[in-house]
């Protein structure tokens, strides 16, 4: 497999792993804050010289677009893009939801019957969110939602759902009491987990335009009044 420098910074989290074959040669994580601008070029050249110690090439460098932090997202693909140009390789974009989800999967409790719900808090009620299943098929892509009480309403009744991330309080508030409904505290995104989700995307070629990509912010939602996930 490809040899790949991952890069997280959509949240308080500042996370850098090199990865090569599945294996995590290197990683460096900080959840002190959004101190993405002190650390991360820092992070990101640790694993560069760990490369030129062990004589290996970087193939591609992997980050998570978002949604997130506005600033993190900046700085991460700013600094993915730049090393992705520099050094004439492929440049891998990953849905920050997902990212979470692979984090949830591997919980020692998990349940690969459930849907996966991460959340991503936003303002007042509002979250970013998507469901996926075990094998990470998208149930529902990433939207911005304003939570009531029955926005899961018709997952819930079917089966186990699963929420998780700094978002996932305000669904607890509402309907934390369904016996279907699990929360998962302190799962954030980090780099380690985009490992397979980079692998698979590289072995596709599943490659984003260096010169226009840009974070997948989901900012042009307007919230008038709340919206369903069906």
């Amino acid at each position: 497999m490809a040899v790949i420098l991952n890069i997280e910074t959509s949240g308080k989290t500042c996370s850098v792993a090199l990865t090569a074959e599945g294996m995590i040669l290197r990683h460096y994580e900080n959840f002190e804050g959004r101190n993405h601008a002190t650390l991360l070029s820092d992070y990101i050249k640790l694993c560069l010289d760990h490369l030129q110690d062990h004589e290996m090439k970087l193939d591609a460098v992997a980050v998570s677009l978002g949604p997130g932090s506005y600033t993190g997202l900046r700085i991460g693909l700013s600094e993915a893009k730049g090393l992705a140009y520099s050094l004439d390789i492929p440049l891998i974009g990953l849905s920050t939801l997902e990212i979470m989800a692979v984090g949830a999967m591997f919980q020692e409790d998990a349940d690969p019957d459930a849907l996966l719900a991460p959340m991503i808090d936003a303002r007042r009620m509002e979250v970013y969110t998507a469901v996926y299943d075990f094998a990470l098929n998208q149930i529902v892509k990433p939207t911005p939602l304003i939570l009531e009480p029955d926005s899961y309403e018709r997952f819930l009744a079917d089966g186990r759902v699963v929420f998780f991330g700094d978002g996932s309080d305000k669904a607890r508030d509402l309907f934390g009491q369904n016996p279907n409904a699990r929360f998962i505290s302190d799962v954030v995104p980090l780099a380690t987990d985009m490992t397979a989700l980079a692998d698979r995307a590289f072995s596709r070629r599943d490659f984003l335009d260096i010169a226009y990509s840009v974070p997948e912010y989901l900012k042009d939602f307007q919230a008038i009044k709340p919206n369903k996930l069906f």
